[in-house]
């Protein structure tokens, strides 16, 4: 786990954070009905490599495209490539980019065309959800408080959140200790130190919160077919309280 203490580091993981916020806002601009995930891929790699970064997914672990795409059931890690995103569909694309040494991971999903408002509320409860536990990224807490205010809100919607999968620590490499979970009891774990950097990413389902691997041995599905939301930022824990270093 890496904790920032000289303003280079500082500084290396704010760039590292703002162009993924720029990949961020182009892939946000470009996703509309007709377009493929391949073709999304390809315009979030080639925005990357253009601006000196390097897409971190792309090879990890065998991973073979610079962005995760999940379409409606999907949760996460959806490979990218010839299929066509359509009008009623919501998407979630996951996102790392490694700039100067340094690493930002954000992910987002966004509506195409008409849905309806219940997958809108979804939505918005996930999203939401990701910014109560990013409230409790302060010096002083305790890990698990980050996790309990994001299942609390979901909870209070009605969802279920995602358990196997979690967030994390990260700095200069993607996945660092701490694992952060998005559910348990407030109050426990390791004290919230400045300087920790934290991947905050609450995947959220509209049923119940148990998945399934698809064949590919990536994506990763819920089990009883219902919609799931993905939202991401990287976190930086400050004397004053969180900083969003990919904020879009």
């Amino acid at each position: 786990m890496i904790i920032l203490k000289s303003p280079r580091q500082i500084e290396r993981m704010r760039a590292a954070g703002r162009l993924t916020a720029l990949t961020v806002a182009e892939l946000k601009k470009a996703i509309r009905p007709g377009i493929t995930t391949g073709d999304l891929d390809a315009l979030a790699e080639e925005f990357i490599t253009a601006r000196g970064g390097i897409p971190t997914f792309k090879g990890y672990q065998g991973f073979p495209a610079s962005i995760c795409t999940s379409i409606n059931y999907e949760v996460v890690h959806g490979i990218p490539g010839l299929r066509q995103v359509k009008s009623g569909d919501i998407i979630s694309i996951d996102i790392g980019v490694t700039y100067d040494g340094y690493v930002g991971d954000s992910a987002f999903t966004v509506p195409v065309g008409d849905v309806s408002q219940e997958t809108l509320n979804l939505l918005s409860v996930t999203e939401e959800a990701l910014h109560k536990g990013i409230a409790q990224a302060r010096v002083g807490n305790r890990l698990s408080d980050i996790g309990h205010a994001v299942e609390s809100h979901a909870m209070s919607a009605g969802y279920s959140v995602v358990r196997t999968f979690v967030g994390h620590g990260i700095g200069t490499k993607m996945h660092e200790e701490p694992l952060v979970p998005n559910f348990g009891p407030p109050g426990r774990g390791p004290r919230l130190q400045e300087g920790m950097v934290l991947a905050i990413e609450p995947m959220v389902n509209m049923g119940s919160g148990e998945v399934r691997v698809l064949p590919d041995d990536w994506t990763v599905v819920t089990a009883d077919g219902s919609l799931s939301a993905h939202f991401e930022h990287t976190v930086a824990i400050t004397a004053n309280g969180p900083e969003i270093l990919t904020r879009d």
